[in-house]
């Protein structure tokens, strides 16, 4: 099973200890064959959308800095459980905040 986590941003500047830890968290992860992906999201965005034949695209960015994605993990796990399970390592690691887990349908 496929699971997208992704974080909103925090008040909280990184520091040598977070980079330190997020570094061993991700090379377990990726050496057990469970991180498919990760990375940060630039805050702007594009906004694409359509409306009957019309297509309209507008620069971000559009929501409130507190609900925008900052980052992302995309994880191949047996169960939901265990993507919860990473997800609350990656929350004991990086501090206050939010995540959110999704599982990702499709091949």
């Amino acid at each position: 099973m496929r699971y997208l986590m992704t974080t909103k941003p925090s008040d909280t500047a990184p520091d040598e200890r977070l980079y330190a830890e997020m570094g061993k968290f991700i090379e377990e992860l990726t050496a057990a064959g469970v991180l498919l992906a990760t990375g940060g999201l630039e805050p702007g965005g594009i906004l694409v959308a359509s409306a009957g034949e019309e297509i309209t695209v507008t620069d971000g960015p559009f929501a409130e800095a507190k609900e925008a994605v900052a980052g992302f993990a995309l994880i191949e796990v047996r169960s939901r459980e265990e993507a919860i399970e990473l997800a609350r390592r990656f929350r004991r690691i990086v501090g206050d905040g939010e995540s959110v887990v999704q599982q990702v349908f499709g091949p």
